[in-house]
């Protein structure tokens, strides 16, 4: 079987896809096999919130064994937890120990850096935080803000939240990677570059997504070079720039030669994630969306 180059991963929305969100985690063993059988050797892994994570934390060793098997790797492991940007200071604790976790399953695993959506707002919904990838712009409008929040003072304790979370990752030899989409903090190139220079840790990186940063008309080729050294970990999948979507490579009107040339240029020699799939997204066949993909990357980079 035909395998892809190492620094080509597999995201975990191909199991997202394929079962809901967040998938079962105590079937990870199974969608390592599955990502393994599309040709990858370098894979993503998500610990999603409290019980999803704890699911994953309870079979890190056998999640390792299972790598060193197939002889595959996992780069990145994404650790979801929105409340690290609650307002309350005990559910920011909480999840601080929760991210702890996570870092441990990581280091098992051999991550070299863990991953996480740029905070949230500290947002009120109806009921509580969505258990949703993406927060659509009807959700975030209806939500409210707590009535007596002081922004100043909670920028202040997010800030430092963030940068002990960036402690927590350096102390397991870890880059710490903040995920640009729709509604967060640093959903923009100037919003990570604003939130990192307040957190103040040389750990604390970029993960470039181009379809959520296309919709969002960030200028994907400047976002290169002014992030350059902030980037260790891009996330590829095409957009068509009018909702937030994840086609394969071809599907949209991202342009790629400008988007490739620039990569060359800053000398990024970090990893692609395939990031193809989810519901908002319309794909027929899942499995050639992966593979097709990974093939124009891999093409492009024996240039």
């Amino acid at each position: 079987m035909k395998k892809f180059d190492s620094s080509l991963v597999c995201c975990y929305l191909y199991p997202i896809t394929k079962y809901g969100y967040p998938p079962d985690g105590s079937n990870t063993l199974k969608y390592i096999e599955e990502m393994n059988a599309l040709g990858f050797s370098s894979i993503e892994l998500e610990g999603i919130r409290e019980q999803h994570l704890l699911e994953v934390y309870k079979i890190r060793f056998e999640i390792k064994e299972k790598l060193a098997e197939l002889n595959m790797e996992v780069p990145y492991f994404c650790i979801v937890l929105p409340g690290l940007s609650s307002a309350d200071p005990v559910e920011r604790e909480k999840n601080l120990k929760l991210f702890e976790l996570g870092c441990e399953v990581a280091h098992v695993i051999g991550a070299k850096g863990v991953l996480d959506n740029a905070p949230l707002p500290p947002y009120q919904f109806p009921k509580d935080i969505p258990v949703v990838r993406h927060y659509n712009e009807k959700v975030l409008q209806a939500a409210q803000f707590p009535p007596h929040l002081n922004w100043n003072n909670y920028w202040n304790d997010l800030t430092a939240t963030i940068r002990t979370a960036c402690q927590i990752a350096n102390s397991k030899g870890m880059t710490y990677n903040m995920h640009p989409c729709l509604g967060v903090l640093s959903a923009t190139t100037d919003a990570y570059l604003y939130f990192a220079d307040a957190v103040n840790e040389d750990n604390l990186r970029f993960n470039l997504d181009t379809a959520n940063q296309f919709f969002m008309k960030d200028n994907l080729a400047l976002s290169l070079i002014r992030l350059k050294d902030k980037i260790d970990y891009i996330h590829v999948s095409d957009n068509r720039g009018n909702k937030v979507e994840h086609l394969a490579i071809g599907e949209g009107d991202i342009h790629w030669n400008s988007f490739f040339e620039t990569v060359d240029k800053i000398n990024f020699k970090g990893h692609f994630g395939l990031d193809i799939g989810g519901s908002e997204s319309d794909i027929e066949n899942l499995d050639e969306a992966y593979k097709s993909s990974a093939s124009f990357i891999g093409n492009i980079l024996k240039k």
